[in-house]
C-alpha cells in the first residue's frame, strides 16, 4: 500500500491540473512598446470593441505630445488577434496597428503588431511617400489581475 500511495498523489495531481483553466492573454489595461510609447486599452465591450488612449514619445519634438485616442476589435480566443486606430492629435495623421497577444515563454503578455502610419499628403502628386510601415512589441506595464 506504501508504493501505491504516491502513483496516487501523482496521478491526482495530473487530473487536477488538467482541469485548470489556461492562462488568456488579455487586452485591457497598460502597455508600453519597444520605443517608450504608452497604451491604454480600457474595458473590453462583448461584440470584441474597445478604446482607449496612446502616447507617443517625440523623436526629435521637443514640444508635449497630447494622449490621442483609439479604436479597436480583438477576437475572442485565448491569444487573440486584434485591430486598433490611433487617431493623432498632434498632426492630421491616422495609424493602424494589427497583432497578436501572445503570452511569451516567461508567461508574460506581449503585443506583436505591425503598423501603418498615413501622412496627411498635401496633393495626389506627393502621395508616393505619405504612408509609412513599422512593427512595434508592446510589454504589459501591470499584471492581468490588477486588470479589469
Amino acid at each position: 500500500m506504501v508504493q501505491v500511495t504516491p502513483f496516487l498523489l501523482v496521478l491526482s495531481l495530473a487530473l487536477m491540473a488538467h482541469g485548470l483553466p489556461e492562462r488568456k492573454c488579455v487586452l485591457t489595461g497598460h502597455w508600453i512598446n519597444d520605443l517608450g510609447s504608452n497604451m491604454t486599452i480600457h474595458k473590453l465591450q462583448e461584440n470584441g470593441s474597445f478604446n482607449g488612449t496612446y502616447l507617443t514619445v517625440p523623436s526629435m519634438s521637443p514640444k508635449k505630445i497630447p494622449p490621442s485616442p483609439l479604436l479597436g476589435f480583438q477576437q475572442h480566443t485565448d491569444q487573440p488577434t486584434f485591430g486598433f486606430t490611433v487617431k493623432w492629435k498632434s498632426t492630421n495623421t491616422i495609424t493602424v496597428f494589427t497583432g497578436q497577444c501572445f503570452l511569451n515563454d516567461d508567461g508574460n503578455e506581449v503585443l506583436d503588431t505591425m503598423w501603418l502610419l498615413r501622412l496627411d499628403a498635401d496633393s495626389e502628386k506627393h502621395n508616393w511617400n505619405a504612408t509609412l510601415i513599422g512593427i512595434n512589441i508592446f510589454t504589459c506595464l501591470h499584471a492581468q489581475k490588477e486588470r479589469g
